[in-house]
């Protein structure tokens, strides 16, 4: 289902400000503001462009050119985009993921659970002369399941096991959850201790058929287990509505693209539906 692309780019341009904080605005250099670049690139995600197209669909919307201060006669060059998208660091991008979560009522019941993204839409010619053996990247997510906006993403290139993974997105976030559930993947003592020790309730199913283990999975089932499927749907979501594989070709601008895809989502669920 579409959304009101003017609703959308109001929508993104609050989100940006806040997030930004004190650094919203133009730069003392000049040129554009520095949420007007955020929100093109969100706009470059919702339709699928390239810079090019981005500029060009730019041009001749002169509605929503007035809300982002671009000039419709005299639109900046595509390679502003472009450079844009490497100079805001990675923590920038994450205060948008985690301004754009905090839109939706925050349940404290998360799941974590992990998905992958294609990296291979450069050509093979590419991937040969780079030695690019990893196909796919992936991602660790932490997904309100009532809610279902997605708080935190961890990205690797290296498949990180989840154990590893999974606890460093507990961990950004322990101050704001109450239980987290995973499947038998995140499931190590270690892994246990660690966010116990953190005052969060692990949900997580226990292997084998004893008694023991029958009793402790009916109790983690009762306090929401069997809501952990959720994260699968805000990932089908982000993979129906956008382009699954992802477009930049090098791995830091991919990390920056599977944050700007689920920031996306999150702002998409509270715009108008056309």
């Amino acid at each position: 289902m579409g959304v009101a692309l003017l609703d959308l780019v109001e929508t993104a341009l609050r989100v940006a400000k806040q997030a930004l904080g004190k650094r919203a605005g133009k730069p003392v250099s000049g040129g554009l503001a520095r949420e007007t670049h955020i929100v093109a690139h969100y706009i470059r995600k919702e339709e699928d462009h390239s810079y090019a197209e981005l500029v060009d669909r730019l041009s001749l919307m002169p509605d929503v050119c007035e809300r982002l201060g671009i000039s419709s006669d005299a639109p900046p060059d595509p390679t502003t985009f472009y450079h844009s998208f490497d100079r805001y660091a990675m923590y920038v991008w994450r205060a948008l993921l985690r301004v754009s979560a905090q839109q939706h009522p925050q349940s404290g019941h998360v799941a974590l659970d992990s998905t992958f993204f294609e990296r291979s839409n450069a050509s093979q010619y590419y991937c040969q002369r780079k030695g690019r053996t990893v196909k796919t990247v992936k991602a660790t997510t932490l997904t309100d399941t009532e809610s279902l906006a997605v708080l935190d993403v961890h990205c690797c290139i290296k498949h990180e096991h989840d154990t590893k993974a999974g606890p460093r997105v507990v961990r950004r976030n322990a101050d704001d959850l109450r239980a987290v559930a995973a499947d038998n993947g995140f499931q190590d003592w270690h892994t246990e201790y660690e966010i116990a020790a953190l005052d969060v309730d692990y949900l997580i199913q226990y292997r084998g058929s004893t008694p023991k283990a029958a009793a402790n999975n009916a109790l983690i089932r009762a306090k929401g287990y069997t809501q952990r499927w959720m994260s699968e749907t805000s990932y089908s979501t982000v993979k129906r509505t956008q382009d699954s594989a992802l477009r930049s070709q090098f791995w830091y601008r991919q990390f920056r693209e599977i944050i700007l895809s689920f920031a996306l989502n999150n702002l998409k669920k509270l715009t108008k539906t056309l």
